[in-house]
């Protein structure tokens, strides 16, 4: 329960055995209703209200490594649009995992995968999940579409003066080889 509700309600197969449910038995609760399969190997508690973000949760949980922790960052306008910063309101999720990500599934059709190296600095946790910092989801927005470009730098004035860009991050940014281009123009 306790690992469920810190996950909007989600968990894995994995993290069900550790709790103590026997593999199986977790056919008996989703017959029974007490489950909701939501994809291979990730379920939700039907006793639980409706997870505030939806599916996002469980898309992370998708991400998960061998060692069965989720390796995906919600980014781009995704994670803008869960900073409350400008119109962006997309149609599916924008996960960024590691370079090196490999799953044996399709990623679900409502995910985007962007793969990148992202470092500690770069993610921070909103309502319980991974979410690139502004300053970054900003740069890739931009890396991904050049024509937000005016867009975005009225976004950085609005961040700024919310506190959500720190300047430590507008400088990694113009000296990251990735971005210092793009950050030159975005962050004057």
């Amino acid at each position: 329960m306790e690992i469920a509700q810190a996950q909007q309600g989600y968990f894995t197969t994995r993290q069900a055995i550790a709790a103590g449910y026997a593999d199986n038995t977790h056919t008996y609760h989703v017959r029974t209703g007490n489950w909701e399969r939501v994809q291979r190997g990730i379920y939700r508690l039907t006793h639980l209200s409706p997870a505030e973000d939806g599916l996002t949760p469980a898309y992370l949980l998708w991400t998960r490594g061998r060692d069965d922790k989720p390796v995906g960052v919600l980014s781009h306008e995704m994670a803008l649009s869960y900073f409350d910063l400008g119109d962006f309101n997309p149609s599916k999720v924008h996960l960024t995992v590691p370079v090196g990500f490999r799953r044996n599934s399709q990623p679900p059709k409502a995910v985007v995968i962007h793969r990148a190296s992202l470092t500690p600095t770069e993610i921070t946790l909103l309502r319980g999940m991974p979410i690139c910092r502004v300053t970054r989801a900003l740069c890739d927005v931009v890396q991904k579409n050049n024509l937000a470009l005016e867009e975005c730098r009225r976004l950085v004035k609005e961040a700024q003066r919310r506190g959500l860009i720190l300047d430590s991050e507008i400088e990694a940014a113009k000296e990251n080889p990735k971005f210092s281009a793009i950050a030159g123009k975005l962050f004057p």
